[in-house]
């Protein structure tokens, strides 16, 4: 079955065609949770809280553009809506002006690793992190999805970049 009857099948709200729809997508939406979640559960719910709404919105999807990068936004929107019904998203008073560029260089850090540092970054930073620097959103796009100023934008990556410096400098890596 191709893309299109699948998601005509799921439309129709066939059951088998939005398991089938799962098994292909899960995997890389499961990844995109755990770059914006604390830990491997919340990423779990993040999932399927995910493809509830694409389910309950796959009628909204015309055939413009790309499916996958329809459902990555959903999810991505899906996870920042429940971060913002929480408040985890508080704004931060001060503003750090310069941007740190956060470079392993040579360093020998795995993905995992890295990840984990991801990880555990409070929820506004690890959220402007991933979203500016892992998928490539400016500061107003940013801003605008989680309700804050550009300034607040920036100064949460700053902060973000010198968590992690610190993190990665106390396991003895060299950052350039």
């Amino acid at each position: 079955m191709d893309l299109e009857e699948l998601i005509h099948n799921c439309k129709k709200g066939k059951r088998q065609a939005q398991a089938d729809l799962y098994r292909k997508y899960s995997g890389i939406l499961f990844g995109m949770c755990l770059k914006y979640s604390r830990n491997k559960t919340e990423a779990e719910d993040n999932l399927h809280d995910s493809f509830m709404t694409i389910f309950n919105k796959i009628d909204q999807f015309n055939f413009n553009g790309s499916f996958e990068g329809w459902i990555k936004r959903i999810t991505v929107n899906t996870v920042l809506q429940k971060y913002r019904k929480e408040q985890h998203l508080n704004v931060v008073s001060e503003n750090i002006g310069e941007e740190l560029d956060v470079d392993t260089g040579q360093a020998d850090i795995s993905l995992a690793t890295l990840l984990g540092y991801i990880q555990e970054l409070p929820n506004k930073y690890r959220l402007t992190f991933n979203l500016y620097v892992l998928d490539g959103y400016s500061h107003k796009e940013i801003s605008e999805m989680l309700g804050t100023s550009t300034g607040t934008s920036k100064s949460n990556l700053a902060r973000a970049k010198m968590i992690l410096r610190e993190k990665i400098e106390k396991e003895n890596i060299n950052i350039a």
